[in-house]
């Protein structure tokens, strides 16, 4: 099959001739559609995110396609189906193999091709907002806060509001009953975040998130501040975004843009009973307590149902061949694109 292939930096990607997949046990083996353009495969060029250990070393960590083979112990999904699968690497690829517990049907009302844009963003969504962060199931942490309550609806802050991860965010946020508060670029990328459904839309580049998440919530009864902030950049917000802090509020990081080391000020932590989480999803076991399989299952019972009733859309920005792998990824890291760019396969 053709893959891509790379020698040193994003610069050097091109299509190369490799061997086909075969199913292991558990796994099916999926003919390429589509798959989609992530930061990761960007880091992964630049020997800043290898994969982990067993899987693939091809870029890719979503796809979509129809299955071509099963591996011995597969139930349930046969050959010829159409479906969407997370992957932890092999998508730039015409095949990949991929544990079941991973692949997931496509959502009503969505084409195969635009289906490559939904695992990844829709399964880091949801495990850090919903699983990691409580959205949408009546609590944050162990404390009763939100859902039926007289505290009323959540106040999110997504950072990257325009970008794959957080126009989706914004979106399940919305549909969570959630009021959401989000940064992104310039005028164009704010405005995108509106149209989307942002309550509060900050322009980084000229605004601080801090001054205006504190005038947006200062005549909330429960104190200024957001309960959830997803956070992308790591060590360059986290003193900022536990200064957005609601009391009880607590700060999810799963990305690492601004850097990997910053300074914790546990005093003004401590008086918000504020906690600080990072997750990753990539190298999470297949099964188990907090696997990727386990994930899958509740985005397919719980984001899909969205997808089809249009309350969460696929958001692709941009479709380019295979071939072109390189010019997706300069478009990525450029800082000009929203939403997800697709490859498309065949």
């Amino acid at each position: 099959m053709k893959a891509i292939r790379y020698d040193d930096g994003p610069e050097t990607l091109h299509l190369a001739e490799v061997p086909d997949p075969e199913p292991g046990p558990g796994e099916v083996v999926i003919d390429v559609a589509a798959t989609a353009v992530n930061r990761a495969d960007l880091l992964q060029t630049k020997g800043l995110y290898p994969p982990p250990p067993g899987a693939s070393d091809i870029l890719g960590l979503e796809c979509s396609g129809r299955i071509s083979a099963v591996g011995e112990g597969v139930e349930g999904p046969a050959a010829g189906d159409e479906v969407c699968a997370l992957l932890a690497g092999g998508g730039y690829a015409e095949k990949v193999a991929v544990p079941v517990g991973q692949v997931m049907p496509v959502p009503e009302g969505v084409s195969l091709t635009e289906a490559a844009s939904l695992p990844e963003v829709a399964c880091t969504v949801w495990s850090n907002l919903a699983m990691t962060g409580g959205l949408g199931s009546g609590v944050l942490a162990a404390t009763a806060r939100w859902g039926e309550t007289e505290l009323g609806a959540p106040r999110v802050l997504i950072h990257g509001g325009a970008g794959g991860i957080g126009s989706h965010a914004i979106q399940v946020c919305r549909a969570l009953g959630a009021r959401v508060a989000t940064t992104a670029g310039g005028p164009e990328k704010v405005q995108r975040c509106r149209d989307l459904g942002a309550d509060l839309a900050i322009d980084y580049r000229s605004e601080d998130f801090v001054e205006k998440v504190t005038d947006w919530t200062s005549g909330d009864e429960r104190g200024r501040g957001v309960d959830l902030v997803l956070d992308v950049m790591g060590a360059k917000y986290l003193e900022r975004n536990v200064a957005s802090l609601a009391p009880d509020g607590r700060v999810v990081v799963i990305g690492l843009q601004g850097g990997v080391k910053g300074e914790l000020n546990l005093g003004a932590l401590l008086p918000r009973r504020g906690g600080i989480l990072a997750t990753n999803l990539r190298a999470r076991p297949v099964d188990g307590p907090g696997g990727k399989a386990g994930i899958c299952s509740e985005v397919v019972e719980r984001v899909w149902p969205m997808v089809a009733a249009g309350d969460v859309t696929t958001m692709v920005s941009r479709e380019m061949p295979l071939a072109d792998a390189a010019e997706a990824l300069a478009l990525l890291g450029s800082g000009d694109s929203y939403g997800k760019i697709l490859l498309t396969v065949s």
